[in-house]
């Protein structure tokens, strides 16, 4: 024990020293592990030790719970707690079974917006977070992207001129959602796309809610979408976060103006996921 920790017999005395009522020290009593756990855990055992791969099979729920030697339907809760947790797949039919998931990047997303639903991250958090972690990423891609990943951010940035032209500027931050994943799979690090898709993901239902509310759009996307890409094409690593750290303080900048007043900077809509989940409301949105 570490001397400067109190013995449990040393504390009453210690109490009564200080003239503090003394009081018994409680302990809450053990309560073993529900049995679902326990089984989720094995099996989570299993993939981290590499025995269970994503596509692989488990066996059948009857068998599971021979092997365990627990009754069906607690098999039958972990299964489904494991599917909650983006582990296992779980299929019907003849071929039907629980099969070990690939990773899903999505859960992390779901994380984030949660924090940020209750409170523990903040908007200017986020915002700071992007600016800087984008800095890193188009560092990234400068040196790594592949002719593959160019032509994709260029057909992106054509499709996002073709729905500014038609003044569909919904369908236009559909496409900068998407520049922002491109971006994030050209750095070939998992850990950033993924952290770059969550940030950026809630921060773009504030400008879709924006968007929808009849809020302008930038008007020089496009352009600046093209000399981002050309200083990337070049390898000009310092031009390109220049040019990136420049666009996302001009979009947070809009979106703090626009959101004045709210309570926390959070909008009703900015909880509403946009049209992949759910188009927010509108209505609870003030134009800028």
């Amino acid at each position: 024990m570490y001397a400067f920790e109190p013995t449990i017999a040393s504390r009453p005395a210690r109490a009564t020293s200080m003239n503090l009522p003394v009081s018994p020290v409680a302990f809450a009593p053990i309560q073993s592990r529900r049995t679902f756990e326990e089984i989720c855990d094995r099996i989570r055992l299993r993939i981290d030790a590499g025995e269970l791969r994503p596509g692989d099979k488990l066996p059948a729920e009857r068998d599971l719970a021979v092997q365990f030697g627990v009754g069906r339907n607690a098999v039958r809760e972990a299964l489904r707690s494991l599917e909650i947790a983006g582990l296992l797949e779980l299929r019907k039919g003849v071929k039907g079974g629980a099969f070990i998931r690939s990773g899903d990047s999505g859960r992390m997303n779901a994380v984030v917006r949660d924090m940020f639903s209750l409170g523990s991250i903040t908007v200017d958090e986020l915002a700071e977070s992007r600016e800087h972690v984008q800095d890193l990423v188009v560092r990234l891609v400068c040196e790594r992207a592949t002719a593959q990943d160019l032509d994709a951010l260029a057909a992106n940035i054509d499709r996002t001129e073709e729905m500014t032209k038609a003044g569909r500027y919904l369908d236009r931050v559909e496409c900068s959602r998407e520049f922002y994943r491109l971006l994030g799979a050209a750095t070939r690090n998992g850990v950033l796309a993924m952290m770059v898709q969550s940030i950026t993901e809630i921060l773009m239902q504030f400008v879709y809610a924006r968007v929808a509310a009849g809020g302008p759009p930038q008007p020089r996307l496009v352009a600046t979408r093209r000399q981002f890409l050309e200083a990337v094409r070049t390898r000009d690593t310092e031009k390109a976060v220049s040019l990136m750290r420049t666009h996302l303080l001009s979009v947070h900048r809009m979106l703090r103006e626009s959101f004045t007043g709210e309570a926390a900077g959070k909008p009703a809509a900015a909880n509403q996921k946009p049209r992949s989940g759910g188009q927010p409301r509108a209505s609870a949105q003030r134009r800028s």
